[in-house]
């Protein structure tokens, strides 16, 4: 009998509490920052019932990551379900969906934190790029570093980040109680469809839980810790988001939400803070903003880094990809390769079109996790089947909600994907 070598693999540091962190560092960012804003200037006031559609969403596409991530605690995410428990060219679409989404997301984060930076500082927006690819450098360096700094690091970002959502609140309650209904009033302000693509946008903003199923091989007894971490970080995220979008409105109306996202760099909720608390509330809410964007961003570079480990090991991607360092803490060259793809993407610097192709992609990626959770056998279920169906359904029908210049492109990039892969795939198996 022939003796394997298995692949090294990842120390299990994370525990619920540093696993909840993680994922909350990836939601709360872009998400509540930005898309709020978007999401109210297309559905209006209703916008507040596009964020409990994105939740509920959300909710069962978690669960259905949660108890896949429990069983198969690897490094990928869906990338890994998809070649499990479905077939290669769905394990490599998830991964190729999961990979250009996230790069985007990723540079849409350095953009913005570059843009708050020196819109505080009084520095002309010529100096933008520079200093998002710095902030994209100075990130993939700590992330280098591994996991334990990483996780540190993350702590303090979303410390931070909460404390100043929770100062919004505070500070725009009074104000939100005083206007009443007035603000709400006409609450159905546009079509249902504009509901719709609104959810799709603010799904989106629920996402980053999915860091918590890709950071799986490095967390501590991951049947119990992936699932509760999800949960918690889920729960939380709702309220928030929740609470955010109706102080907001109910402070400023959701004319002043919408066209500050459109007519103005700064993020509709620094706009919100500032009409109603001043320049120097304007400036707390900036700081949690800017913090939010690093957090996305040590997030997105986590995440990716670890599907392009698991795509290394597979061979979808070159081989050096799954090489660890000597610690076996942190893949370094997958790191690197991503740090250098957002940074192309920065220099790009074209990002209007980006949140929107996320949602198509994201919708995508997670109707693939869904469709994969319903393959689990009953002993390896931990949550009821039509769980599963509601979250695969959900996923593909708000998907087609974006704009459709937005999704014929995403079908388009999946075509090509499945191209490559399929010529791969034959490569390979060439004696």
């Amino acid at each position: 009998m022939v003796a394997t070598n298995p692949q090294p693999q990842l120390k299990r540091e994370l525990g619920v509490f540093g696993a909840t962190l993680m994922g909350l560092g990836s939601i709360i960012g872009t998400g509540v920052f930005v898309s709020i804003g978007i999401a109210a200037g297309i559905a209006g006031p209703a916008v507040i019932v596009a964020v409990a559609i994105g939740a509920i969403v959300a909710t069962c596409n978690g669960l259905s990551s949660a108890q896949l991530a429990a069983n198969h605690p690897m490094s990928g995410g869906t990338y890994e379900y998809g070649y499990r428990y479905l077939t290669p060219a769905f394990g490599f679409t998830a991964g190729w969906m999961f990979l250009v989404a996230k790069t985007a997301s990723a540079a849409t984060a350095a953009l913005g934190f570059a843009a708050y930076l020196l819109n505080l500082l009084g520095v002309g927006s010529s100096w933008v790029v520079p200093t998002a690819i710095l902030a994209v450098m100075a990130v993939t360096l700590i992330v280098l570093s591994g996991i334990r700094r990483s996780h540190f690091a993350n702590s303090a970002i979303v410390s931070v980040t909460l404390l100043s959502l929770g100062f919004l609140i505070l500070v725009c309650l009074p104000r939100a109680v005083q206007a009443g209904i007035e603000n709400f009033t006409p609450f159905f302000k546009n079509s249902p469809a504009s509901i719709l693509h609104a959810s799709a946008l603010m799904f989106v903003a629920y996402t980053g839980y999915g860091r918590i199923a890709t950071l799986g091989e490095e967390a501590r007894s991951p049947r119990e810790t992936i699932p509760k971490a999800m949960i918690i970080c889920l729960l939380i995220t709702m309220l928030l988001y929740m609470a955010v979008a109706a102080v907001s409105i109910g402070a400023v109306g959701v004319d002043t939400l919408a066209n500050a996202t459109q007519q103005t760099k700064a993020a509709p909720l620094e706009v919100v803070v500032r009409t109603v608390a001043g320049t120097s509330g304007a400036f707390v809410l900036a700081v949690g903003a800017m913090t939010a964007m690093l957090g996305v961003l040590l997030n997105l570079i986590l995440g990716l880094s670890r599907v392009l480990l698991a795509m290394g090991r597979r061979h979808d991607a070159p081989k050096f990809l799954c090489y660890l360092n000597r610690e076996q803490t942190t893949p370094y060259w997958s790191v690197i390769v991503t740090g250098v793809a957002i940074a192309l993407l920065v220099l790009l610097g074209n990002v209007k079109t980006t949140w929107s192709f996320s949602a198509f992609s994201v919708l995508i990626y997670y109707a693939i996790t869904n469709l994969a959770a319903l393959q689990l056998s009953s002993q390896q279920r931990l949550y009821p089947a039509w769980v599963g169906i509601f979250g695969l359904l959900s996923c593909l029908f708000l998907a087609f909600w974006v704009e459709s210049s937005i999704w014929q492109v995403g079908l388009g990039l999946i075509v090509i994907g499945l191209i490559w892969h399929k010529i791969n795939q034959a490569v390979k198996s060439t004696p």
